[in-house]
């Protein structure tokens, strides 16, 4: 039970940064929330897993296939934790920075954005094949096969959380990307990135 609490604090706490990161998906969802509210963030969110789910479980089986090869973890602990370190680095410059994300009308419905957003974004294929495969394998050496459904719950539900939210504030007109509290957030999250970068570093020495 403590090592399940464990990874779930984990995958949360590397989750949220990625979830809750401004960029081109937070954007659509404020500019769909301003005229449908939070059904939009929950129709985003479903497009975002409908591309999650299939890559997770291709990445699972990538790690079934490689745990044959003694350097396999060393890899994805070093690769997972340069990605790490330059998340938070970007994130801290592009919250610091006082830019709003500019917000366009979109054409497409909001599943479809989520689908696009997701799937065209070289961020998110990154996060997946360093960090997330660096989770997923985590996952597996404790769970097997389930461990990829146990790692993607944990990160799913974040989504559907932070964009239905997010829309929905959006929906009442509050202001978010302004918002200094937001940005005190982003940076502690950050510094949380940082910390499990060191901490995949010292799984090496082992």
């Amino acid at each position: 039970m403590e090592q399940f609490f464990e990874f779930t604090v984990l995958v949360i706490v590397i989750s949220a940064s990625g979830v809750m990161a401004p960029g081109p998906l937070f954007a659509a969802n404020i500019s769909y929330g301003l005229r449908e509210g939070a059904k939009s963030g929950i129709k985003m969110a479903t497009g975002h897993a409908m591309v999650e789910l299939p890559l997770v479980i291709l990445l699972g089986i990538g790690v079934f296939s490689l745990e044959s090869f003694p350097e396999f973890r060393t890899i994805i602990s070093i690769l997972g934790a340069i990605t790490l370190f330059v998340f938070a680095a970007l994130q801290i410059r592009t919250v610091l920075k006082n830019k709003e994300v500019s917000i366009k009308n979109q054409k497409q419905g909001a599943l479809i954005t989520g689908v696009l957003l997701s799937g065209l974004n070289p961020f998110f294929i990154i996060w997946w094949l360093t960090i997330g495969f660096k989770l997923i394998s985590d996952a597996m050496l404790i769970w097997a096969f389930s461990g990829m459904l146990i790692m993607f719950g944990l990160h799913i539900w974040m989504d559907f959380a932070w964009l239905g939210a997010v829309s929905f504030l959006a929906s009442k007109s509050t202001k978010i990307l302004s918002n200094r509290n937001y940005k005190i957030l982003m940076v502690g999250l950050s510094g949380m990135l940082i910390y499990f970068g060191i901490t995949f570093l010292q799984e090496v020495q082992y």
